[in-house]
C-alpha cells in the first residue's frame, strides 16, 4: 500500500458539526419545524390556560433565532369530546408537512395514561410562515383508537416517501408504533379498515414520538424512549433503526429489531439538556436536521426547542454533534 493509501485508510472520520446555540423564545414542547421560501417555523403541543390548549408556533427567519407566534386554531375541536367520551385539555404533538401546494398538520387529542386517543388532519392551501395562524381547514378525524385497543393513536408524523406513497407514523407504550397508508392527497388513510403495520415496540414500555426520514435509500425510525413531561426528572431519550422498506424491519447498529425492544442511541440527558426526545427529522435546504424539545436545568426544567443538523457516519447512521454550552 502506498503512502496515499495508507493516509486514507487511516484517516479519522470527520466529526460531527457541533449543535448551534439557539436564540429567542424556544419555549415548546414535541416540536415539528418546517422550512418556507427559507423561513422556518414551529409547532408546538398546547398549553392550558386562555389559549384553551391550541396549538403553540414559533418562528424563525433562518432557524435559529426563534419569536413566538401564538397560538392556531381554539383548541380541541367541538366533537372531540363526543368521539372520546371526555374533553381534551389540549391539543398534543402536532406535525406539519408539505405535499405540492398543500400544508398538512396533524394532531393529537388525549390524556395521560388513555389510549381513548384521536388524530387529527388540518390543511392550508396558503401557508405562510409570518402569518402561520391564518387559512387552516379542519379536515377532521384520521385514526382513533379506543380503551380495548392494542394501541394509542397519539404522536403522528407523516412521511411522502420518494416514490411517491405516503404514510402515516403514530403509536405510544401499549403495542408501540405503527405505520398505516395514506391517501397522499387527501391526507387520510387509503384504507379506515385496514391493519397498521407494526414497526417498533417495547412491549409495552415507553416508545413513541415515532419520525421517519428517507436518506440514501434507506428509512430511519426515530423514537423516544422512557419518560417525558417530568421536568428535571424526565428521563426521554432518543433512538433509531434503519431499514431497506419504508414497512420494516427497523434494526439498530447491533441487527437488533426494533419490534424487540432495539434501538440505537442517538441522544440522551447532557448536562442540562435533560430528556431529550419529542424529535422530528427535518428535511432542510441546509440537509437532514432533528428538531427536539429537552427541560432545560438551568431554566427549572422548563422544556425548550434545540433544532441541529444531522450527520451521517461512514456506515450510514445518523448522529448529531456536541451540544451548546
Amino acid at each position: 500500500m502506498g503512502i496515499a493509501g495508507l493516509l486514507l485508510f487511516t484517516a479519522p472520520l470527520r466529526a460531527a458539526s457541533p449543535q448551534p446555540q439557539l436564540t429567542g423564545d424556544t419555549r415548546i414542547h414535541d416540536p415539528s419545524v418546517i422550512e418556507v421560501d427559507g423561513r422556518f417555523a414551529a409547532f408546538g403541543t398546547g398549553q392550558q390556560g386562555p389559549t384553551h390548549g391550541a396549538i403553540r408556533v414559533k418562528t424563525s427567519p433562518d432557524g435559529l433565532a426563534w419569536t413566538d407566534a401564538g397560538v392556531i386554531g381554539k383548541g380541541p375541536p367541538e366533537w372531540a369530546e363526543a368521539a372520546l367520551g371526555f374533553k381534551p385539555l389540549n391539543v398534543w404533538a402536532p406535525s406539519i408537512s408539505r405535499r405540492g401546494g398543500t400544508f398538512f398538520l396533524y394532531y393529537c387529542l388525549s390524556s395521560f395514561g388513555d389510549n381513548a386517543s384521536a388524530i387529527e388532519l388540518m390543511t392550508n392551501t396558503a401557508f405562510d410562515p409570518l402569518k402561520p395562524g391564518d387559512g387552516w381547514q379542519d379536515r377532521g378525524m384520521v385514526v382513533m383508537s379506543k380503551h380495548g385497543d392494542d394501541f394509542n393513536a397519539i404522536d403522528p408524523f407523516r412521511i411522502d416517501a420518494s416514490e411517491g406513497r405516503a404514510w402515516l407514523a403514530f403509536g405510544s407504550f401499549w403495542s408501540g408504533i405503527k405505520l398505516s397508508e395514506l391517501n397522499p392527497e387527501t391526507g387520510k388513510l387509503i384504507s379506515a379498515d385496514g391493519l397498521p403495520i407494526a414497526v417498533a415496540s417495547r412491549r409495552g414500555g415507553a416508545i413513541e414520538a415515532s419520525s421517519l426520514l428517507e436518506h440514501d435509500g434507506r428509512f430511519y425510525l426515530f423514537v423516544s424512549f422512557d419518560q417525558c413531561c417530568k421536568g428535571v426528572a424526565s428521563t426521554y431519550n432518543i433512538r433509531v433503526g434503519r431499514a431497506d422498506r419504508i414497512e420494516g424491519p427497523y434494526r439498530d447498529k447491533d441487527g437488533k429489531d426494533m419490534m424487540d425492544g432495539a434501538g440505537a442511541l442517538v441522544l440522551a440527558t447532557t448536562g442540562r439538556f435533560i430528556g431529550p426526545g419529542g424529535q422530528e427529522a427535518v428535511k432542510t435546504s441546509k440537509g437532514d436536521w432533528l428538531a427536539y424539545h429537552f427541560y432545560d436545568g438551568e431554566a427549572f426544567g422548563a422544556s425548550k426547542l434545540q433544532f441541529s443538523p444531522i450527520s451521517w457516519t461512514a456506515d450510514g447512521w445518523p448522529e448529531l454533534g456536541p451540544l451548546p454550552q
